[in-house]
């Protein structure tokens, strides 16, 4: 698809400095660009690129001014990267797919909305339910009783247990697996495990994206909930009975232990591990490779193994990697003490 600088930054509300009759066929990075490809600064350590991309046009914030020649063209907005994303969303609908795949599964009675899309080798079981315009790319299970609402995609491999329920604007990724039954077992007195059966379901609302290969557990009474707008990474799992609050956002590889409780607007970092039956605030932010395995009010922010309040625990820090030192020094002294 074509279009014209100022096509382009009609849709955006930006104005244009420099040739708005310029094609635009493409995105691409700043570091690089290509002819008729659209990039866009946001962070200020690449501003040097904005002299030498060979992108035909950048969009860059209303305040930018600058101070050597430039080959590209501008399209000033608010907020570039915010606009960039809008962009590429826009593009991304242009190419939503529709129809049916003679090869794919459905029993009968499946209710099935406007304008989806279902792949080939998909498998879809009696009393399921999908709303408008969903996408349901190949080899995707969805089991009985699930619904999944309007404008959600399911990349290929994907797999929701039965009676879960997904809401609208969700994406999940590749290898998501959804409603695994909790890791619920009762210690037996000969050492053997008896399984507690997993009867909840899962609940995710509107507007949450699911990362490749992330399994969320269904509960054993009641729902394990994932609140709008959650944005979840690759390789988490989220245990069963957990409850994560709006907005929060987490990176690759945290585990979350069953019936713990996430506030909204959380940040969690890669590889945190949360122990269970924990209360987690709002606005907690919890550092990379953190152990939680106390309870966290609003606004915590957090770091370290176990983790505590990060500023204590970087000074903390500061005096540990002096240990080996610190130690030789009290041998020594110990020594000449003798």
């Amino acid at each position: 698809m074509e279009f014209t600088v100022k096509q382009i930054a009609d849709m955006i509300g930006a104005t244009v400095e420099g040739n708005p009759d310029a094609i635009i066929s493409k995105f691409s990075k700043i570091d690089a660009g290509e002819e008729q490809g659209l990039s866009f600064l946001a962070n200020p350590k690449y501003t040097h690129y904005v002299y030498t991309t060979k992108a035909t046009a950048v969009l860059i914030d209303k305040e930018f001014i600058p101070v050597r020649p430039l080959s590209c063209i501008l399209i000033r907005v608010e907020n570039p990267y915010l606009a960039f994303a809008q962009l590429m969303t826009m593009y991304q609908e242009k190419r939503h797919k529709t129809g049916i795949s003679k090869h794919a599964a459905i029993a009968e009675g499946v209710k099935i909305g406007e304008n989806v899309y279902i792949g080939d080798f998909v498998s879809i079981e009696e009393g399921v339910v999908l709303g408008d315009n969903v996408q349901i790319y190949p080899h995707t299970y969805l089991g009985e009783n699930v619904s999944i609402g309007n404008n959600t995609i399911l990349y290929s491999g994907v797999k929701i247990y039965h009676s879960c329920v997904i809401g609208s604007h969700c994406t999940l990724h590749a290898g998501a697996i959804i409603g695994t039954d909790g890791f619920g077992f009762a210690p037996q007195s000969d050492h053997q495990y008896t399984k507690i059966p997993q009867l909840g379901n899962v609940v995710i609302e509107d507007n949450v994206d699911i990362g490749a290969n992330t399994c969320i557990d269904r509960s054993t009474l009641g729902s394990t909930i994932i609140h709008k707008g959650v944005k979840l990474c690759n390789f988490i799992q989220v245990a069963h009975n957990c409850e994560i609050g709006e907005n929060t956002v987490m990176a690759a590889m945290c585990g979350i232990a069953g019936s713990t409780k996430i506030g909204k607007n959380c940040i969690f970092g890669g590889q945190v591990g949360v122990n269970w039956h924990l209360t987690i605030g709002d606005n907690v932010q919890v550092g990379a490779q953190s152990a939680v395995n106390n309870s966290f009010k609003d606004n915590s922010t957090v770091l370290g193994t176990p983790a505590f309040n990060a500023s204590d625990c970087i000074k903390s820090y500061a005096i540990f990697k002096h240990l080996p030192n610190l130690v030789k020094r009290v041998s020594d002294l110990e020594e000449k003490i003798k």
